[in-house]
């Protein structure tokens, strides 16, 4: 099986990529997905994110609110913290996934999503290293289309988030594969159909 990860900017469009893999025959698990299912109410991660960044951040019923969770993380330099209680136990559960994706199929590509990839120390974890990138603008229009907020609401906020993270050019010096999604959807899926073919050879040629 051939471990990848794939990685990227906010906004830049990882699950979009992430989707074309997985037409293309792709096993995918998403980083964000699992860690949104950790921070059900009544876990052990939902309790210490209550308890280190206090119940404001919740919604009326209960659960945490991303936005708030963000608010309080991003806003006020404590990404560290946050990523301290959730990284470790969202990287159990990418391990546990890749097993049992093995389990089932030796010449897998098995490809696990996650923004902060390069930041958590996973990118000698992988076999390959995709990164997705585009432009300022890309990421801003899709930010503000995804989250209903005007251009400039959603440019501070995608600047902001680009704060706490690596830059593209850092994650793109540790990648095997680049994928600039600036362009149309087309020349996207070329270039997502250029490298899986390079990563279905690297899975034959692994198992010998």
């Amino acid at each position: 099986m051939l471990r990848v990860g794939l990685t990227g900017g906010v906004a830049c469009g990882k699950t979009t990529v992430g989707e074309m893999f997985v037409r293309r025959g792709a096993h995918l698990v998403q980083a964000d997905k699992i860690a949104h299912d950790l921070m059900q109410p009544g876990t052990a991660v939902y309790s210490r994110i209550v308890e280190a960044f206090g119940r404001e951040i919740l919604n009326s019923n209960g659960t945490i609110s991303r936005p708030k969770l963000a608010d309080a993380a991003f806003g006020k330099g404590r990404t560290a913290e946050l990523n301290a209680i959730v990284h470790p136990v969202v990287i159990a559960e990418e391990e546990r996934w890749m097993k049992n994706v093995a389990a089932g199929d030796l010449d897998a590509i098995a490809i696990v999503e996650a923004a902060l990839l390069v930041e958590a120390g996973r990118a000698k974890s992988y076999d390959k290293l995709i990164t997705v990138t585009c432009s300022l603008e890309r990421k801003v229009q899709r930010f503000a289309t995804r989250h209903g907020m005007d251009i400039d609401a959603a440019r501070r906020e995608v600047e902001r988030r680009m704060a706490a993270q690596l830059s593209d050019e850092a994650k793109i010096r540790v990648s095997d594969y680049v994928i600039d999604n600036s362009g149309s959807l087309k020349d996207t899926e070329k270039q997502v159909e250029s490298v899986f073919r390079e990563l279905r050879s690297t899975a034959i040629e692994s198992q010998g």
